[in-house]
């Protein structure tokens, strides 16, 4: 016969308050702060050129505002599709995200066969940072100096003369496909990878003009290796007051943002996504990082993520109509 064994009450409390104290000890551990390792901004271009000045000024201001280091990754190639699809099976935890050069990513999203990554399907709207207008700049040696005197000196040998862009498929490539249509001019179109490669060969003479970022070329304009003709953008940028946009010269219906912000990993939680959207806030707000980048081109300004995804959307549809018009398609 089995006795009926019995603890007693005050043992019963000391064993529930040893249980209590057992599961109170283990939930931090099972939910730690976020973030409590190291974040990776991936981005499709390589170093120096607008999308990585941008991560790197905005990425060291997160770091200290979340206490943990944001590494820049960068993986050029493929007109930005590269870096998109690899941030995009990356985990949604927060852990990865991606530095979006939006007008690019539309344009390549249009321009490629259908990629495993999409900026606006398989990522989570996480902030906008703002603008980064391009340039057209020509070689130093080049005669013009306006686009007018351009277009007259690339008419008067039809196909005989280059254009530089930063790869196929990019931002840099489909506005000179653009000023082409606009203008009649017929060239031939050299790709590179990015800024950094496709500038050297612009300043040999190789290539008869470019279109670029600020930040990657006016150094060299300012070292009287290259001239800037217009800013592609549809209204003047505050750091180059006396540059004319492309339209104020004479080809109307010309014009190109050049949108960039950061993303997430489709199914990245709402409290990480605010979490990260508020250090980018605090890092464009830091006047450090305002002047800095704003002396090199740069137009900041936060968007929110609903208000932000609402910008991505209408850049992919305005650049697919472009890459149709211009008939520009990869495999």
């Amino acid at each position: 016969m089995k006795k009926d064994i019995r603890v007693p009450l005050s043992s019963r409390h000391l064993f529930g308050a040893l249980a209590i104290a057992v599961a109170s000890l283990a939930a931090p551990q099972a939910q730690a702060a976020y973030p409590d390792r190291p974040i990776t901004m991936i981005l499709s271009f390589p170093p120096a050129g607008a999308t990585d000045i941008l991560a790197r000024a905005i990425g060291n201001k997160m770091s200290e505002t979340m206490g943990q280091t944001v590494v820049i990754e960068n993986r050029p190639g493929a007109g930005g599709n590269i870096g998109l699809n690899l941030a995009a099976k990356a985990a949604p935890d927060g852990y990865t995200i991606y530095m979006a050069a939006v007008t690019n990513a539309a344009i390549a999203a249009a321009a490629y066969s259908p990629q495993p990554g999409h900026l606006t399907r398989s990522f989570t709207p996480v902030a906008g940072v703002g603008t980064v207008p391009h340039i057209l700049v020509v070689p130093n040696s080049t005669p013009a100096t306006t686009v007018p005197q351009l277009i007259s000196y690339l008419k008067a040998s039809p196909g005989k003369y280059n254009f530089a862009s930063q790869g196929p498929g990019t931002l840099s490539h489909l506005e000179s496909e653009l000023f082409k249509t606009k203008t009649g001019v017929d060239m031939v179109h050299v790709p590179y990878k990015g800024s950094s490669q496709a500038l050297p060969e612009l300043i040999s003479g190789s290539s008869a003009m470019m279109f670029d970022s600020i930040p990657g070329s006016m150094p060299l304009v300012r070292a009287g290796k290259l001239k800037v003709l217009a800013v592609a953008s549809s209204k003047r940028v505050g750091s180059l007051p006396n540059v004319p946009t492309v339209q104020e010269s004479g080809v109307p219906g010309f014009a190109a943002e050049n949108l960039f912000g950061i993303v997430a990993p489709k199914g990245t939680p709402p409290a990480i996504v605010n979490a990260l959207a508020k250090a980018i806030e605090a890092a464009i707000a830091n006047p450090s990082v305002r002047q800095a980048l704003e002396a090199q081109g740069a137009e900041l300004r936060y968007t929110p993520p609903a208000e932000f995804g609402k910008l991505l959307d209408g850049e992919m549809s305005t650049w697919a109509k472009v890459v149709e018009s211009a008939k520009v398609k990869f495999d």
